[in-house]
């Protein structure tokens, strides 16, 4: 899978995502630490990726943005320290990767994610 991680989280999450056989970038690789949301969005889309986030802002973008169906993966966490982003991350996509190639919004909690099908409000088994 594709992944674009935002700044704010740690760089050592896409190394993690590459290690583990995925393309995956960081914002910072990229020098693109002040792109705007909307525009890590249309990034993201454009070179067909997950992103990667904290921003719950994104989770907005993606439902809202009506034919796209770029993945989001949101933390919601109270540890956000990067083993244990990366520990949940590894369960999101074992359990989840299918729901992310054809177009989700997942939160992610510390003892669970919650996955919604794009475009939100549609219902549909993947």
């Amino acid at each position: 899978m594709r992944f674009l991680v935002d700044m704010c989280m740690d760089v050592r999450v896409a190394q993690w995502l590459r290690s583990a056989g995925h393309d995956a970038v960081h914002l910072r690789e990229q020098s693109l630490q002040s792109l705007p949301n909307g525009e890590i969005f249309g990034k993201a889309t454009a070179e067909g990726r997950t992103g990667v986030t904290f921003d719950l802002d994104f989770s907005e973008i993606a439902a809202l943005s009506r034919g796209e169906r770029t993945s989001v993966i949101v933390f919601r966490l109270q540890n956000t320290r990067h083993e244990h982003v990366i520990g949940r991350l590894g369960v999101v996509l074992a359990e989840s990767s299918a729901a992310l190639e054809s177009g989700a919004v997942i939160s992610v909690e510390e003892d669970r994610h919650r996955v919604r099908h794009l475009p939100i409000g549609t219902s549909r088994n993947p």
